[in-house]
């Protein structure tokens, strides 16, 4: 197929979100932006976060992971521990978490820690959102830009870099007006497309396989594929680790994150915000499950083709595990692809062209909720958290209105200048590191909001909350590097967050006091 014709179904997709951005938008303020009027439908909410929790990376890498040879043994399902623990933090976010953002009223979930704690506490917990967010959103969105970069921009000889400026253009224009009301429709649309597209390469692949689903989990026992817990205590992917990790990474990067919970608080009443949750948390599982299975079938799909698992050697010494398989279009070459090159090298260059768009198509709507809405929430915290711009009294709407286009036009800039420095970086191992760096940014953050939920305590000296919550993620990060060591082949993995949370609260345990003993303090209650 040529770029040409897949480039034109992603421009009519541009095109298609613009159309909806200029429905959305019509009549916005800055309160359309920020919170969309708090007047969000909570199904299309709930439907639309699935594909902002899953993003493109999970696309790519969760049927990638499924095949993958790791410390002996295929990865398989295993990844659905860290499904089940998603389940349990989604109950505390609905449950904890939300009644106290309805109860304050809050735009930004941050001004609870100006609240309990004060001034630095908040723009404290603002800033660790932001770099947080800024650094995963890219990463994420690098990932995705370079597999339509080599599956379609290469090929027509357009730049990495103008590549990059048009999709961060086309994310720019159709956010701009309508903020959080835009991208609860956007999201929708994006999720359905993501999830037909997921459907549809199940189907395909079972039919052209000629099985049944049945038969595919069968088959994929037996290849040991439908692996899911793991118990091994010492192990990063024990199960123990998985469960608790997966509910406080939900817990943390959905319910402390002002990208997530500012859709969540869009919605009018509580009890919708409770039931969007909850909703989303089922359905979400159940395309988690859908895309395991995906990457059984495509592994099957791959072998079936004649490929064949290889060792990969470093002098002399096996360090991991290639899929080769030969390339239907270029006699005499060979494709590696096993892990995130899997979904792209098979649907770009094994299956039909209808699906081969499908896929991209797909690809896209995976990408951009996590993009879009990345974009959306850090101008509200920036303006909000930073800048103070709802109270600012010096500035009418229209005064208000200029400053947040500002900044949401300079954090496109900014997310421009990330992706073009992973660009440059050129190693997939690096983007690995700055993702796992979620857990040392929201570690902190757990950490505040823990301390002000749990306990009535207040800080004595808001200085030393910044303090706390620069050690804490040092300190995880040398426990991290040297817990085999220390711990006789114990390797901390997913847990890294809630070691991170656990030090930040101590430290702010420590240097904290009992209300009561200045009469001036005020507490916000747990």
């Amino acid at each position: 197929m040529s770029a040409g014709l897949l480039f034109s179904f992603v421009i009519g997709y541009f095109a298609l979100l613009l159309v909806v951005a200029w429905i959305t938008s019509r009549n916005s303020n800055n309160d359309t932006f920020f919170i969309g009027n708090k007047n969000s439908n909570w199904m299309l909410v709930a439907f639309g976060m699935i594909g902002t929790s899953l993003s493109g990376v999970t696309f790519v890498s969760v049927p990638g992971g499924v095949g993958d040879i790791a410390g002996g043994g295929f990865k398989g399902f295993a990844y659905m521990q860290v499904a089940i623990g998603y389940l349990i933090g989604y109950a505390v976010i609905a449950f904890v978490l939300l009644p106290l953002y309805y109860k304050l009223n809050l735009t930004s979930i941050y001004n609870y820690l100006k609240q309990r704690f004060g001034n630095i506490a908040y723009k404290t917990g603002a800033l660790f959102f932001i770099i947080s967010r800024t650094v995963g959103a890219t990463a994420r969105l690098y990932l995705v830009i370079n597999i339509l970069q080599l599956f379609i921009l290469d090929r027509m000889g357009v730049p990495f870099v103008v590549t990059a400026s048009f999709i961060l253009l086309m994310i720019l224009l159709y956010t701009f007006e309508g903020g959080v009301r835009t991208i609860v429709y956007t999201d929708t649309l994006q999720t359905t497309l993501m999830v037909t597209g997921l459907i549809v390469c199940v189907i395909y692949i079972l039919s052209n396989l000629n099985i049944s689903g049945g038969e595919a989990l069968s088959q994929m026992h037996d290849r040991g594929y439908l692996n899911i817990f793991n118990f091994d205590v010492n192990s990063k992917g024990f199960f123990l680790k998985q469960i608790l990790g997966g509910a406080f990474i939900t817990i943390a990067m959905t319910g402390l994150d002002q990208e997530m919970m500012q859709k969540n608080i869009s919605v009018k009443k509580l009890g919708d915000s409770q039931k969007n949750v909850m909703t989303m948390a089922v359905v979400m599982t159940g395309v988690l499950f859908l895309f395991l299975m995906l990457g059984g079938l495509l592994y099957m799909f791959a072998l079936s083709k004649g490929g064949e698992y290889q060792d990969v050697l470093v002098n002399g010494q096996v360090v991991g595990k290639q899929l080769l398989i030969d390339h239907p279009k270029i006699p005499g070459e060979q494709l590696n692809v096993i892990g995130d090159k899997m979904f792209p090298s098979i649907a770009m260059n094994f299956l039909p062209p209808a699906i081969s768009i499908i896929f991209i198509i797909a690809l896209i709507s995976a990408l951009f909720p996590s993009a879009d809405g990345a974009l959306t929430a850090l101008t509200s915290s920036f303006c909000i958290d930073i800048l103070g711009l709802k109270e600012r009294d010096d500035l009418d709407e229209k005064g208000k209105k200029k400053v947040r286009l500002s900044v949401h036009f300079s954090f496109a800039i900014v997310f421009l200048l990330c992706i073009l420095v992973f660009y440059w970086l050129n190693n997939n191992s690096i983007i690995d590191i700055i993702l796992d760096l979620a857990g040392y940014t929201y570690g902190p953050l757990l950490g505040l909001f823990s301390l002000g939920i749990l306990t009535k305590r207040r800080i004595r000296d808001s200085f030393s909350i910044t303090i706390v919550c620069l050690v804490a993620p040092v300190l995880s990060y040398f426990l991290a590097k040297y817990a085999k060591d220390l711990f006789g082949g114990y390797q901390i993995g997913i847990e890294l967050l809630i070691i991170n949370g656990l030090l930040t609260f101590l430290g702010l345990l420590l240097l904290s006091e009992k209300p009561g003993r200045d009469p001036q303090a005020t507490v916000v209650p747990a």
